[in-house]
């Protein structure tokens, strides 16, 4: 098959395997009430603290396979990497679907992340590698675009089918995806490195020098904005509305949906953006001030109808649409011996974020209430992101069939280091 075939192919499975991957992500958000009480638990509190604590063995699985399926994908291959993680959240998906109690479902969730925190990662590693380098941003585009309407088919289907059979359609889809593995092929840079001595997926070798730590942290830091978005103006949307005096009801899974449409959009624009402008940076710096801005108006616009409190959702979401653009940097700032291991890590580590995200904005919120701490948290959030892209450097176009060290290296023997 031409390249531009294996290309092709491989950005269709990707995206689909990342449509299914945020299907998951936001169907336990949308139907987690539905299913507790499915399970006998009706007391409110209990509710409550059901919901964070499934969230946080689901975060937990997510951090375990970031390391897991990104080291993996340095040893094994990028490819087995994308399929296996397909695979067991699949397989988790419909086991969701038969939980009985609270032991099963926290099982349950963990073998979730842990399946979610592979595909994206080994699937922008994959395509950027098999990708020509003035065009692979195209490709990451395509991937995020369709993977965020995943969310809008959760909703959609949370709201007219039983969350039991959510779960379900959820894994047969992830299945079904499965049958198109013979189609792929693996990325000609990973099979010359895997036949080399080189050290291959080893985390800690990210720590080893300073510069390229710095380098390590600011990919994470990019992505704060976000999920801070998402963790918290999206999923505590029916509060914001309160405090603006929206006339008339709001609820989470509809923001969900909506902040999605529009990072779905964003996602369309930033990849497209990055490719006219032939730059990583300058977009993703316009998109930042515009998560600045948007956030200022979601939270002071006064007396909006339903309406136009979702179509400020809409934007919202469009303006943190820069995941694609974010993961891609990522990818594209380190060698092919431990690209896997960023790539993956990375964006797992920012959801893992969440964690701490929220828990500054509950701590915050009775003190300054619940717009003040919304507006703490994200200026450290967008003010961490801003510094950070502006101290990565630009990776358009730049040619990623490298060992990680080798520049290094140069450098140092040419300063007689």
């Amino acid at each position: 098959m031409k390249k531009s075939g294996v290309a092709s192919l491989t950005v269709f499975v990707a995206a689909l395997g990342y449509f299914v991957d945020i299907y998951d992500l936001q169907l336990f958000n949308l139907v987690g009430e539905k299913s507790f009480q499915g399970i006998g638990i009706t007391d409110p509190k209990q509710l409550a603290d059901l919901g964070y604590q499934l969230f946080l063995w689901q975060m937990g699985g997510m951090l375990a396979g970031g390391l897991l399926w990104g080291v993996l994908g340095d040893k094994r291959g990028r490819k087995s990497i994308l399929f296996g993680s397909i695979l067991l959240y699949s397989v988790a998906n419909i086991l969701n679907g038969l939980v009985q109690d609270v032991t099963q479902y926290e099982a349950v969730r963990f073998l979730a992340g842990l399946g979610l925190a592979g595909e994206l990662g080994a699937a922008i590693t994959l395509v950027s590698e098999v990708m020509d380098k003035e065009k692979r941003g195209w490709g990451t585009m395509v991937i995020v675009t369709v993977g965020a309407l995943g969310a809008v088919a959760a909703n959609l289907l949370a709201k007219s089918i039983d969350w039991r059979t959510s779960y379900f359609v959820g894994g047969g889809l992830g299945l079904a995806l499965l049958a198109l593995r013979v189609g792929t092929f693996e990325s000609t840079m990973f099979a010359k490195v895997k036949e080399s001595t080189v050290a291959k997926g080893a985390f800690f070798s990210l720590f080893a020098r300073g510069e390229r730590a710095r380098r390590y942290v600011c990919c994470v830091l990019v992505g704060l904005p976000v999920w801070f978005v998402i963790g918290i103006l999206v999923k505590f949307a029916p509060t914001f509305a309160k405090a603006t005096g929206v006339s008339g009801a709001i609820t989470s899974g509809d923001a969900i949906m909506y902040s999605y449409i529009g990072l779905s959009v964003g996602d369309l624009l930033s990849g497209a953006g990055s490719q006219w402008l032939r730059s990583r940076r300058k977009v993703v710096v316009a998109y930042l001030i515009a998560t600045a801005v948007l956030t200022l108006a979601y939270v002071y616009w006064p007396g909006l109808t339903p309406t136009g409190f979702y179509v400020m959702v809409v934007l919202l979401g469009g303006a943190t649409g820069y995941w694609a653009l974010f993961v891609s940097i990522a990818a594209e700032q380190f060698g092919t011996n431990i690209r896997a291991t960023v790539t993956t890590t990375v964006p797992n580590f920012v959801r893992g974020a969440v964690i701490p995200i929220t828990l500054g904005y509950k701590a915050l919120e009775p003190m300054v209430g619940a717009v003040s701490s919304a507006l703490l948290v994200g200026a450290l959030c967008v003010g961490l992101a801003m510094v950070s892209i502006l101290l990565l450097r630009e990776t358009f176009g730049r040619e990623l069939d490298y060992i990680e060290g080798e520049e290094e290296g140069a450098r140092l023997e040419a300063h007689g280091a």
